[in-house]
């Protein structure tokens, strides 16, 4: 609510939604603005709620250009079926995880890594690449009694020139 609240006193203008039901609050409607600001506070933040500014744009390169110029996003969710624009965005455009022609659904694939990049949150969370970015490696290794290293450190005697001699032939 404080977002919505913000958002108006900042001069953005309420498209729809922006009412809370239930006698708590547990319930807000899915909030869109529109003539928000760069430096409002819902144009700044990455908000984890129903509240979205929602900005136009004339042509791709505008909105790539103002992407890059901000923090590095937790997600991009392109919507399109022109699958050159689509790879535009994907090669131009640094961000956390990507999902073509939906929102929010990439993080419900436990098959695939979902995480941000910068500010948004580093490392991978889900799948395999969770498992290893919650783990901590031990590596642990065990010398054998007798190693052969030491016929190959200084000083070097006749085995060290032989095996130098094979490996450098």
């Amino acid at each position: 609510m404080n977002y919505i609240k913000t958002g108006k006193e900042e001069g953005a203008d309420i498209l729809t939604g922006g009412k809370r039901y239930g006698d708590k609050g547990f319930y807000i409607e899915p909030t869109v603005f529109i003539n928000a600001g760069n430096k409002m506070k819902i144009s700044q933040e990455e908000i984890f709620g129903p509240v979205l500014p929602v900005r136009g744009y004339r042509s791709l390169e505008e909105v790539i250009g103002y992407v890059n110029a901000r923090p590095r996003p937790l997600a991009l969710y392109p919507f399109s079926n022109d699958t050159a624009r689509v790879q535009l965005l994907l090669e131009r455009v640094m961000s956390g995880g990507v999902s073509v022609n939906d929102a929010l659904f990439h993080v419900a694939q436990h098959d695939l890594p979902f995480g941000g990049v910068g500010a948004s949150g580093m490392g991978h969370y889900h799948g395999y690449e969770g498992f290893i970015t919650f783990s901590k490696l031990r590596p642990v290794f065990y010398q054998a009694r007798f190693s052969f290293m030491k016929f190959l450190a200084p000083p070097y005697g006749r085995f060290a020139s032989a095996v130098l001699g094979f490996l450098t032939r």
